[in-house]
């Protein structure tokens, strides 16, 4: 095994927040540094969820889930993200109308809680589901 040399550079560690918000209504969405998070449940379970799409920052809040169930579909380019990657992407408990999440933050980053749209198949308690 390698040493490590005594001059090697700190290698900063990431940051995170714990933040608790509402899983529905007025406050559902948690802005941490410009980047929105929304609880949703796409009929298998609720998760936190980054609202903006991974391939081009679409709004994945507005998503629905392919006819597998497998995928959301971003509604600008229709491309697919896993549901399963997306549910390991941030830790998060829901107790009742709440949900704690831990999401990555860099130190300082304003955090703002605001009203974000879901699609009517994300909403916590819809199982209308094709």
């Amino acid at each position: 095994m390698p040493e490590l040399s005594p001059e090697a550079p700190d290698v900063a560690a990431p940051t995170f927040a714990v933040l608790t918000f509402a899983v529905s209504g007025p406050g559902n969405c948690v802005e941490v540094g410009g980047v929105p998070y929304v609880y949703a449940d796409a009929g298998s379970g609720g998760f936190v969820l980054r609202a903006g799409c991974p391939h081009r920052g679409g709004p994945l809040h507005l998503a629905v889930p392919d006819s597998t169930g497998r995928q959301l579909v971003c509604p600008w380019h229709e491309r697919g993200t896993s549901l399963s990657r997306l549910r390991k992407e941030i830790p998060a408990v829901r107790q009742g109308a709440l949900v704690t999440a831990v999401i990555p933050a860099p130190p300082g980053s304003p955090v703002v809680h605001r009203r974000l749209p879901l699609s009517r198949e994300l909403k916590p308690g819809c199982r209308q589901h094709s």
